[in-house]
């Protein structure tokens, strides 16, 4: 697709009309994601590597991990699952098309093309776990609210399940960013960012984890003075682990 094409959907989907407007950031980010998509399926096809600093790759990834939209949304409210979830959906797939980058694909990339990864699209991965920090954060609440708003009957196994499920695997993204891309950050300036996004969401996953996962989180994150690359970066991630301590 070409540089004149690609800026002229991002335009479209940036309509100000529909500023402050979840659903319509969703869409666009939906939207933006499926473009980059297309063009990591066209750079592997020639055997090479994407390059996020070229300007309409960068207009993309912009789109769908636009903090900017996230953050000027109204609070969120129950039936803000029904577009979150769209929007968090593209935001992973579209990290895992450069952090999981490999020379063949569909196959799993070994530890040296991960390191590569890192050290290539580190900026790019930094700002995709800033963004994902802060959605899930969103998500968290939005699905709480939901689950409350829910009739005694309407609170079937498969939905308490699956909200469950939820609540486990965010510990688990969690811990995983802080090894990836605060503990690995190739720069200060990166782990800070990350770190920020977790020190913001605190109070969200001092309330959202289920006991144990605190628990378990606060056991991993102990020595992090020891390991933590930037002082910022450390003295955020003790905020964070403070907020999960006091509700233990």
């Amino acid at each position: 697709m070409s540089i004149v094409r690609i800026f002229i959907v991002l335009l479209a989907l940036a309509s100000p009309a529909l500023a402050q407007d979840g659903a319509h950031d969703a869409a666009a980010a939906g939207e933006a994601a499926r473009m980059f998509r297309a063009y990591v399926a066209g750079v592997a096809k020639k055997g090479e590597r994407p390059d996020l600093t070229r300007s309409e790759t960068t207009a993309l990834l912009g789109r769908v991990f636009d903090v900017e939209a996230l953050q000027a949304l109204p609070p969120a409210k129950a039936s803000d699952m029904s577009w979150l979830m769209d929007w968090m959906d593209a935001a992973n797939a579209t990290y895992k098309l450069f952090a999981l980058y490999g020379p063949k694909p569909g196959a799993q990339p070994d530890l040296a093309t991960l390191q590569r990864n890192m050290t290539d699209y580190g900026d790019q991965y930094a700002a995709a776990m800033n963004f994902v920090i802060r959605g899930m954060a969103r998500e968290a609440v939005a699905g709480q609210l939901f689950m409350a708003s829910l009739a005694p009957e309407q609170r079937t196994r498969i939905r308490e399940e699956g909200f469950t499920g939820f609540r486990r695997s965010t510990a688990e993204f969690i811990l995983t960013t802080v090894c990836a891309a605060i503990q690995g950050a190739g720069k200060s300036a990166n782990a800070r960012l990350v770190a920020a996004a977790i020190r913001d969401t605190r109070e969200v996953w001092a309330s959202f984890l289920l006991p144990q996962d605190r628990a378990r989180v606060l056991e991993q994150l102990a020595d992090l003075p020891r390991w933590a690359p930037d002082e910022t970066a450390r003295t955020d991630l003790a905020a964070f682990t403070a907020a999960l301590r006091a509700v233990n």
